[in-house]
């Protein structure tokens, strides 16, 4: 795997953009989260005045040979049904998309189905789908490596838009559960309080799930040392690998990035075993109706945006918290301070 420059934002600055943010005019702390996130985005882009250019929505499509085992409420043909869908404009991140100015780009990086016809999605397709992590690692040490390098290239072309606020999303069948195994390993949570109903699996469902993931997990701790990098490898989808070096690319450059739901939040956790350092440039937008996705968030001490209930995934529910961010960015630099808004400062 590539090395990674991701700098801590420089804290050096917080006390003066503290004292730009308690200088508007407006009671100390009284805008709550806006203030938290105007500093989180000004020691980003290191600078009193931050802004928020072209952002971009890569929303990154793959199937998982663990969907095989009946993990799913969803067949895995949904994936390459929803991808077309994404492409006609017809999806929730679309919509979203279009209200709050995401340049959304769709990226086939792993469907076990023909997309090449569709002129709209990006084949950058590592294979038909991984492996089932039930029998074996979910990909090859080269197939994790191009889907870093993909991430990295992906990312790059967002900059060269002078992009720099960047959102992710995800299109998997079965992704939930890479997504609980790395909450359980990551996290050291026993892996029954990771385990939820994904897209709507009923007890005997869940249940199910379970034993094909502990086994699945037992099987991985008898033959392999378990770090990130092997766990990562092992059970991560094509997505969600490309998920974790775009996160890790944006950072480096300096992009605020954006974290979606469960799947995204798991990416963002397995990305910060990686390289803590990332966690500084993520936001997260909001905390799903996902089992453990809210337990998920306490183990990077996340403060989500939102509360919607969501779980639709594909980056809606970060996208839905924009216009807070944008908020942020517009109080820190268009209201007035007490001096020139001629107010008594009062305290």
């Amino acid at each position: 795997m590539r090395t990674f420059n991701i700098l801590p934002t420089d804290k050096d600055m917080r006390q003066a953009i503290q004292q730009k943010i308690d200088n508007l005019n407006k009671p100390k702390g009284s805008l709550g989260m806006l203030e938290d996130l105007a500093m989180q985005i000004s020691l980003i882009q290191h600078t009193f005045t931050p802004t928020l250019s072209h952002p971009c929505h890569l929303l990154l499509g793959a199937d998982h040979g663990i969907e095989h085992e009946g993990v799913s409420v969803s067949p895995r043909d949904v994936t390459w049904q929803q991808m077309l869908n994404f492409a006609n404009g017809g999806g929730g991140v679309n919509l979203f998309c279009r209200q709050h100015g995401f340049d959304l780009s769709i990226i086939d990086m792993g469907v076990d189905h023909d997309l090449s016809a569709c002129p709209q999605i990006t084949n950058r397709k590592i294979a038909w789908g991984t492996s089932n992590f039930l029998h074996a690692a979910a990909m090859t040490e080269e197939q994790f490596n191009l889907c870093i390098e993909t991430a990295v290239q992906l990312v790059d072309e967002c900059k060269e838009k002078e992009c720099n606020i960047i959102c992710l999303g995800e299109m998997g069948i079965a992704n939930t559960s890479p997504s609980s195994i790395w909450m359980s390993l990551f996290g050291q949570i026993p892996l029954e309080e990771c385990i939820g109903a994904g897209a709507g699996l009923n007890n005997e469902g869940i249940s199910h799930k379970y034993k094909v993931l502990k086994a699945a997990v037992d099987l991985y701790l008898e033959n392999n040392r378990n770090t990130p990098l092997n766990a990562i490898r092992y059970f991560g989808g094509f997505e969600m690998v490309g998920a974790i070096g775009a996160m890790l690319r944006a950072a480096e450059l300096h992009m605020v990035i954006l974290v979606d739901g469960f799947i995204m939040t798991a990416c963002m956790l397995a990305a910060s075993q990686l390289y803590p350092n990332v966690l500084d440039y993520a936001v997260f937008g909001h905390c799903g109706d996902e089992n453990g996705h809210k337990r998920l968030l306490l183990l990077m001490n996340a403060k989500p945006i939102l509360l919607l209930g969501m779980r639709l995934g594909e980056g809606t529910g970060a996208l839905c918290a924009y216009p807070i961010i944008e908020s942020a960015i517009r109080m820190i630099n268009e209201m007035n301070d007490f001096d020139r808004a001629h107010i008594t400062k009062y305290f």
